[in-house]
């Protein structure tokens, strides 16, 4: 069975998506969903309320459809919704604090057990961090903001993301020695 593209021009789709089609709007969120769910699970640990607010972030969308005005990619522009939509959630659930009590360890690095790692213990060590500490860093080394960008979209100071980012780097740098060790340990013991 072949599969036609019902729209062939991104500009034809969202303009049958401005004037109200459903079948426009299901081709978009089926196009850009599985992107955008990634961008919400960066800022979000649970993937139900990822999803949740993924389809709020749709919701945003397709409700300001007219205003993208064609500058920039249209998956950009998405996306930037889906990441102030993630920080919305996460302040209305007052889970964001930025904390710069944090203990910092030392241990020996071994890079033959970092080595071992994979994207998904990465999420995990990312998903562990405080949520202040892990909201500037997706924005900064994911997302790529800069440090007033994102001081302006978290209402704090320039110096305190710079901060944030700095002890986000470092917990992450020192839990990847720690779980590196670990699966080199349990590489060996096999």
């Amino acid at each position: 069975m072949k599969i036609i593209s019902f729209y062939s021009n991104e500009k034809q789709l969202l303009k049958k998506a401005i004037a109200g089609s459903r079948d426009a709007q299901r081709t978009i969120y089926e196009k850009f969903s599985p992107k955008m769910l990634s961008v919400c699970r960066q800022y979000i640990k649970d993937i139900h309320f990822a999803e949740d607010v993924m389809v709020n972030g749709f919701v945003k969308v397709f409700k300001s459809l007219n205003s993208f005005e064609h500058r920039g990619s249209f998956e950009g522009w998405v996306r930037k919704i889906m990441v102030r939509e993630s920080i919305s959630y996460l302040r209305k659930q007052q889970f964001v604090v930025f904390d710069d009590d944090i203990v910092e360890k030392k241990e020996r690095f071994n890079e033959e057990a970092t080595s071992l790692i994979d994207v998904e213990d990465v999420q995990l060590l990312i998903d562990a961090l405080p949520e202040g500490y892990k909201m500037v860093f997706v924005l900064y080394a994911v997302e790529g903001y800069k440090h007033h960008e994102i001081a302006k979209m978290l209402e704090i100071s320039e110096g305190t993301s710079k901060s944030q980012l700095f002890k986000a780097r470092k917990m992450l740098q020192e839990n990847l020695k720690l779980k590196g060790i670990s699966s080199w340990l349990k590489s060996k013991s096999n």
